[in-house]
Protein backbone atom coordinates (compact mmCIF):
# COMPACT_ATOMS: atom_id res chain seq x y z
CA UNK A 1 0.00 0.00 0.00
CA UNK A 2 1.47 3.31 -1.00
CA UNK A 3 2.30 5.69 1.14
CA UNK A 4 -0.18 9.39 1.69
CA UNK A 5 2.01 12.11 0.71
CA UNK A 6 2.95 14.54 3.15
CA UNK A 7 0.48 17.87 3.73
CA UNK A 8 1.64 20.46 1.22
CA UNK A 9 -0.76 23.60 0.49
CA UNK A 10 0.09 26.04 -2.04
CA UNK A 11 1.70 29.20 -1.07
CA UNK A 12 1.96 27.79 2.31
CA UNK A 13 5.40 27.62 3.77
CA UNK A 14 6.96 24.33 4.92
CA UNK A 15 9.61 23.69 7.67
CA UNK A 16 11.64 20.47 6.59
CA UNK A 17 13.61 18.54 8.85
CA UNK A 18 15.66 15.56 7.47
CA UNK A 19 17.51 13.49 10.11
CA UNK A 20 20.81 10.91 9.42
CA UNK A 21 20.08 7.66 10.42
CA UNK A 22 20.77 6.96 14.13
CA UNK A 23 22.37 10.22 14.13
CA UNK A 24 24.78 9.47 12.43
CA UNK A 25 26.53 11.87 10.09
CA UNK A 26 24.68 12.77 6.78
CA UNK A 27 27.71 15.99 5.62
CA UNK A 28 30.88 14.84 6.50
CA UNK A 29 33.18 17.49 4.86
CA UNK A 30 32.35 20.51 2.62
CA UNK A 31 32.05 18.64 -0.33
CA UNK A 32 29.22 16.91 1.00
CA UNK A 33 27.67 20.13 1.72
CA UNK A 34 28.06 21.64 -1.59
CA UNK A 35 26.72 18.80 -3.38
CA UNK A 36 23.66 18.80 -1.38
CA UNK A 37 23.11 22.02 -1.99
CA UNK A 38 23.64 21.79 -5.54
CA UNK A 39 21.36 19.39 -5.84
CA UNK A 40 18.78 21.01 -3.79
CA UNK A 41 19.13 24.44 -5.98
CA UNK A 42 18.98 22.17 -9.23
CA UNK A 43 15.61 20.11 -8.43
CA UNK A 44 14.23 23.51 -6.52
CA UNK A 45 14.32 25.30 -9.67
CA UNK A 46 12.73 22.57 -11.87
CA UNK A 47 10.00 22.23 -9.55
CA UNK A 48 9.79 26.07 -8.57
CA UNK A 49 10.02 25.20 -4.79
CA UNK A 50 11.28 28.41 -3.40
CA UNK A 51 13.98 28.17 -0.50
CA UNK A 52 13.95 31.07 2.15
CA UNK A 53 15.97 29.45 4.53
CA UNK A 54 18.52 26.75 5.18
CA UNK A 55 20.84 24.87 7.29
CA UNK A 56 23.03 21.84 6.97
CA UNK A 57 24.34 20.40 9.98
CA UNK A 58 26.31 17.62 10.58
CA UNK A 59 23.30 15.08 11.37
CA UNK A 60 20.61 16.96 9.72
CA UNK A 61 19.00 19.51 7.20
CA UNK A 62 16.46 21.79 7.71
CA UNK A 63 15.10 23.86 5.52
CA UNK A 64 11.81 26.79 4.63
CA UNK A 65 9.97 26.42 1.83
CA UNK A 66 7.50 27.38 -0.27
CA UNK A 67 5.52 26.92 -3.85
CA UNK A 68 2.78 27.49 -5.69
CA UNK A 69 2.57 23.85 -6.85
CA UNK A 70 1.04 20.94 -4.34
CA UNK A 71 4.06 17.89 -3.80
CA UNK A 72 6.75 20.23 -4.88
CA UNK A 73 8.28 19.84 -1.64
CA UNK A 74 7.86 16.45 -1.92
CA UNK A 75 9.34 15.54 -5.14
CA UNK A 76 12.41 18.18 -4.80
CA UNK A 77 12.80 15.93 -1.36
CA UNK A 78 12.72 12.84 -2.84
CA UNK A 79 15.11 13.83 -5.99
CA UNK A 80 17.74 15.43 -3.89
CA UNK A 81 17.72 12.37 -1.44
CA UNK A 82 18.41 9.76 -3.99
CA UNK A 83 20.80 11.49 -5.43
CA UNK A 84 22.59 12.56 -2.63
CA UNK A 85 22.64 9.13 -0.70
CA UNK A 86 23.62 7.13 -3.66
CA UNK A 87 26.69 9.59 -4.22
CA UNK A 88 27.52 9.74 -0.40
CA UNK A 89 27.79 6.23 -0.07
CA UNK A 90 29.54 5.82 -2.92
CA UNK A 91 32.05 8.51 -2.10
CA UNK A 92 32.43 7.64 1.49
CA UNK A 93 32.57 3.73 0.01
CA UNK A 94 29.40 2.47 2.63
CA UNK A 95 26.20 1.34 1.81
CA UNK A 96 22.48 1.54 2.99
CA UNK A 97 20.34 4.11 4.52
CA UNK A 98 21.61 7.62 5.62
CA UNK A 99 18.06 9.39 6.35
CA UNK A 100 15.97 8.55 9.08
CA UNK A 101 13.09 7.80 6.82
CA UNK A 102 11.09 10.28 5.10
CA UNK A 103 11.75 13.85 5.98
CA UNK A 104 9.30 15.34 8.68
CA UNK A 105 7.36 18.40 8.05
CA UNK A 106 4.97 21.31 9.52
CA UNK A 107 2.92 23.78 7.88
CA UNK A 108 3.92 27.61 8.68
CA UNK A 109 0.62 29.00 8.54
CA UNK A 110 0.89 33.04 9.89
CA UNK A 111 3.52 35.42 9.31
CA UNK A 112 4.50 35.31 12.87
CA UNK A 113 5.77 31.78 12.92
CA UNK A 114 7.03 32.25 9.33
CA UNK A 115 9.84 34.45 11.68
CA UNK A 116 10.00 31.97 14.26
CA UNK A 117 10.86 29.32 11.96
CA UNK A 118 13.91 31.88 9.96
CA UNK A 119 15.16 32.10 13.33
CA UNK A 120 14.86 28.44 14.22
CA UNK A 121 17.03 27.40 11.30
CA UNK A 122 19.47 30.14 11.32
CA UNK A 123 20.18 30.07 14.95
CA UNK A 124 20.79 26.44 14.80
CA UNK A 125 24.71 26.28 14.29
CA UNK A 126 24.56 28.93 17.20
CA UNK A 127 22.40 27.11 19.77
CA UNK A 128 24.68 23.60 19.14
CA UNK A 129 27.54 26.09 20.34
CA UNK A 130 29.35 25.55 16.41
CA UNK A 131 29.75 29.78 16.21
CA UNK A 132 28.92 32.69 18.41
CA UNK A 133 26.67 34.19 15.44
CA UNK A 134 24.30 32.96 12.85
CA UNK A 135 26.39 34.69 9.84
CA UNK A 136 29.71 33.04 11.30
CA UNK A 137 28.15 29.47 9.89
CA UNK A 138 29.18 28.78 6.13
CA UNK A 139 26.10 26.39 5.66
CA UNK A 140 23.17 28.69 6.06
CA UNK A 141 21.47 30.75 4.74
CA UNK A 142 21.86 33.57 7.18
CA UNK A 143 24.50 35.68 5.55
CA UNK A 144 22.46 35.69 2.23
CA UNK A 145 19.35 36.39 4.54
CA UNK A 146 21.01 39.52 6.24
CA UNK A 147 22.51 40.36 3.03
CA UNK A 148 26.12 39.80 3.92
CA UNK A 149 26.54 37.86 0.41
CA UNK A 150 24.31 37.18 -2.69
CA UNK A 151 22.68 33.45 -2.37
CA UNK A 152 20.91 32.25 -5.43
CA UNK A 153 19.73 29.46 -3.45
CA UNK A 154 17.27 32.12 -1.45
CA UNK A 155 14.02 33.42 -2.33
CA UNK A 156 13.15 35.95 0.26
CA UNK A 157 9.80 36.40 1.37
CA UNK A 158 7.51 39.15 1.95
CA UNK A 159 6.69 38.69 5.31
CA UNK A 160 10.69 38.64 6.17
CA UNK A 161 10.88 42.05 4.37
CA UNK A 162 8.02 43.55 6.74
Amino acid sequence: MPRHGRLELTGVPLHIIQRGINRCASFIDDDDRRHYLRLLDRHAKQRELHIHAYVLMSNHAHLLVSSRHAGAASQVMHRVGLSYVASFNRRHRRTGALWEGRFKSCLVACNQYLLTVYRYIELNPVRAAMTEKPEQYAWSSACGNLGLHADALLTLTRAFWR
